[in-house]
């Protein structure tokens, strides 16, 4: 394969995800909709479209056409980077997840992921750190005080569940003997479920952590403080409009998915199949495609339900219990599993 065509079929998958990503978004919130309503006993979304599928489209228009308000007092240059950095960040970090059988190649091209790295864990782990930095401009340049708690708050959630979550996934690392994340799916695959690290990895505790991190990490209910209603008005985004809020709304739910992936591949064996070898391998190259993409789409599916199930069963925390729980509780606990983690290699 020439440069050309490397290029040529590097920026097709580029798009293709990048797209497929953003539908994801946009359905992840109509998803999250339904099932909140359904929670509380009301429908949702239902008038536009056939059971409501069509509200995601007249949402994004109406962020288009909504007026674009900036204040007098902001700064210019800043303000309007902040939502840039914040999605740039959450639609950059899917480029290493493998959402697919890597080993099916076309023309010695790899198919379902658009960069196979050697670090990848690291890769999405820091480019999901740089995100807050959206999130500190937009509360700092806005030049208002709820604006500038809120983004506080998300930088203080950020460096204290950053390192919960970090530490999590050491004792995965140290199973799968790499940081490729094609590498860690792989090792999980021979018996399905039994070899799975949230089961055979005795990795429970460490999704737990993950899971928990995640959500303050996302600025998720019940960990949303940076955005908390009734305290800072909408936090660091109060004084956003039109596209521009819009922006950070679409990074807070394509994190959601990022994290969704990071979970499915670390804990649930990826596109693997839960019955391992029990199901034949299918011979027809279009279901040996399908079978896996459709595994970890499902996982998923399932890790955002149990987001949006959480938002609409927990009440918000207070900030100071959600900081003494990160520091009192989880990093220790982390750092337990490490320990736990090494001396089950060492003496298995």
């Amino acid at each position: 394969m020439n440069l050309l065509q490397f290029f040529i079929w590097s920026l097709l998958k580029v798009i293709v995800v990048t797209v497929v990503l953003l539908v994801g978004v946009a359905y992840t919130v109509l998803l999250e909709r339904k099932l909140v309503g359904r929670i509380q006993n009301r429908w949702g979304p239902s008038r536009v479209g056939p059971f409501g599928l069509l509200q995601p489209l007249v949402d994004g228009a109406k962020s288009f056409l909504k007026e674009d308000i900036i204040p007098t007092a902001v700064d210019r240059p800043l303000y309007l980077l902040a939502p840039m950095i914040a999605l740039g960040c959450a639609l950059i970090s899917i480029a290493v997840v493998p959402f697919g059988d890597p080993g099916i190649a076309f023309g010695g091209f790899r198919l379902f992921q658009i960069s196979d790295v050697n670090i990848g864990l690291l890769v999405v782990l820091g480019i999901t750190s740089i995100g807050v930095y959206g999130v500190a401009l937009a509360g700092w340049s806005s030049n208002n005080k709820y604006s500038l708690l809120g983004s506080l708050r998300s930088s203080a959630q950020l460096i204290s569940y950053e390192l919960a979550l970090g530490l999590s996934l050491v004792g995965v690392v140290l199973r799968a003997g790499s940081l490729n994340l094609r590498t860690i799916v792989e090792s999980q695959a021979s018996k399905g479920l039994l070899t799975w690290n949230i089961f055979g990895g005795f990795q429970f505790f460490a999704f737990f952590i993950y899971l928990m991190a995640a959500y303050a990490e996302t600025n998720r209910s019940p960990f949303d403080l940076p955005e908390a209603e009734s305290e800072l008005t909408a936090g660091y985004h109060t004084e956003y409009s039109s596209m521009k809020f819009a922006m950070f709304f679409m990074a807070e739910y394509a994190n959601m998915i990022t994290v969704g992936c990071v979970a499915t591949m670390l804990f649930l064996g990826g596109w693997t199949s839960p019955l391992g070898d029990l199901l034949p391998t299918p011979h027809n190259i279009v279901l040996r495609s399908l079978l896996p993409i459709f595994w970890f789409v499902l996982k998923v599916f399932s890790f955002l339900f149990l987001y949006v199930w959480v938002r609409g069963t927990l009440p918000r925390f207070r900030y100071d219990q959600l900081m003494n729980f990160g520091w009192r509780y989880l990093l220790p606990l982390a750092i337990l599993n490490i320990v736990g983690t090494s001396l089950w290699l060492a003496y298995k």
